[in-house]
C-alpha cells in the first residue's frame, strides 16, 4: 500500500514519514512546494500519478490568531482543501485521514468532550476546521477525522519546545494556568495514524490526544523537571494576561471512548509520552544553550 502524505514538511508530517520510511513503507511525502492542496487539478493530478491506498491530510492553517481577520485564507487551506482530497480519493478508492483539532468546541465543559458531542467553534479557525470534518465526512463517508490538540515533536515549533529554550535563559518564567487540555507527542500520533492505516475499517471521528490533562503551567513544570531544572521557577498566570485575538478554549479535554471498537488503545498518558520523546526533543533544530539529563 501506498501512502500519500500533505503537509510533510510540517511538525507531525515529518514524524509520520519519518515512521514510515522507518517502517518500510511506500510513501510519497507531499509538502506545499510539491502539492498546493487548494488547487482542484493539482489534487486530482496527485492522486493520479501517485495512486495511493492511504491519504493522510497533514496539510492546514494553524496560525489560530491571524485567521480571525483572514478567515477565508483559513477556510481555503482547512475547509476547501480537505473537500478537494475527499472528492480526489473518491474514485480512486482511496482513504483519506484527516487532521482536525480540539478547537471545534467551545472549550466550556467540565468533563471531556466526547466524539459525538455537538460542536461549536469560538474561533475563525474553529470553524475553518469544522467545516473541513464536515466536508471530507461529506463527500467521502469512509474517511477517518482524527481530532487531536496541544502537539510538540522533534521538528517545528510547539510550547514544549518553547519552554526548553526558556529554561536554558534563567530565571522565572510566567505560564498560563487556567487553561486545561492535552499535551500530545507527534510519535504516539504517527504510530496511530499508521495503525490506522492497516485497518480499513476505520472511519469516523475519532480523538487523537494523548490521555489525561494539563494545565500550560502544568506541562511547563514537568518540562522543567525534565530538565532537572527547579520546576519553582515557573510561575502561574491568567488567560487573561495574555490577551490574543482569538479566543483559547479554557477546557478542551477529549474524550476517547470509540477507541474501544477500533481494536486499537487509546494513547497513552502524556506524562509518559512526553519522558520518551524528550531526548528527541534537545536535540534539533533549536538546541537549548545548555542541556539537562531526560
Amino acid at each position: 500500500m501506498r501512502w500519500l502524505i500533505t503537509g510533510a514538511a510540517g511538525m507531525l508530517g515529518r514524524e509520520l514519514v519519518r515512521r514510515l520510511a522507518e517502517n518500510e513503507e511506500d510513501v510519497a511525502a507531499l509538502g506545499h512546494d510539491h502539492l498546493d492542496v487548494t488547487r482542484p487539478w493539482a489534487v486530482r493530478a496527485a492522486l493520479a500519478e501517485h495512486r495511493p491506498g492511504i491519504v493522510v491530510n497533514c496539510a492546514a492553517y494553524t496560525a489560530v490568531d491571524d485567521a480571525e481577520t483572514d478567515e477565508a485564507a483559513a477556510a481555503l487551506l482547512n475547509a476547501e482543501a480537505p473537500r478537494l482530497l475527499a472528492e480526489a480519493c473518491a474514485p480512486h478508492g482511496a482513504r483519506l485521514v484527516h487532521l482536525s483539532t480540539d478547537y471545534v468546541f467551545p472549550g466550556d465543559a467540565r468533563t471531556p468532550y466526547a466524539e459525538d458531542h455537538p460542536t461549536a467553534p469560538r474561533s475563525a479557525y474553529g470553524r475553518t476546521k469544522r467545516d473541513g470534518e464536515q466536508a471530507v465526512l461529506k463527500a467521502l463517508p469512509t474517511a477517518t477525522v482524527l481530532r487531536t490538540a496541544w502537539l510538540y515533536g522533534r521538528t517545528g515549533r510547539s510550547f514544549v519546545r518553547t519552554m526548553i529554550e526558556r529554561e536554558a535563559r534563567g530565571g522565572a518564567i510566567d505560564v498560563v494556568a487556567d487553561q486545561r487540555g492535552q499535551p500530545t507527542w507527534t510519535g504516539d500520533l504517527a504510530d496511530r495514524i499508521m495503525a490506522i492505516g492497516r485497518l480499513p475499517g476505520v472511519h469516523g471521528v475519532l480523538h487523537a490526544t494523548n490521555a489525561g490533562s494539563a494545565t500550560w503551567y502544568d506541562l511547563a513544570q514537568e518540562v522543567f523537571r525534565l530538565l532537572d531544572a527547579d520546576p519553582g521557577r515557573v510561575r502561574p498566570a491568567t488567560g487573561a494576561a495574555y490577551r490574543r485575538p482569538a479566543p483559547r478554549p479554557a477546557y478542551s479535554v477529549l474524550g476517547h471512548d470509540r477507541w474501544r471498537g477500533t481494536g486499537l488503545a487509546p494513547l497513552r498518558d502524556w506524562r509518559s509520552a512526553l519522558r520518551e520523546a524528550f531526548p528527541g526533543l534537545l536535540a534539533p533544530e533549536h538546541p537549548p544553550t545548555r542541556r539537562g539529563a531526560a
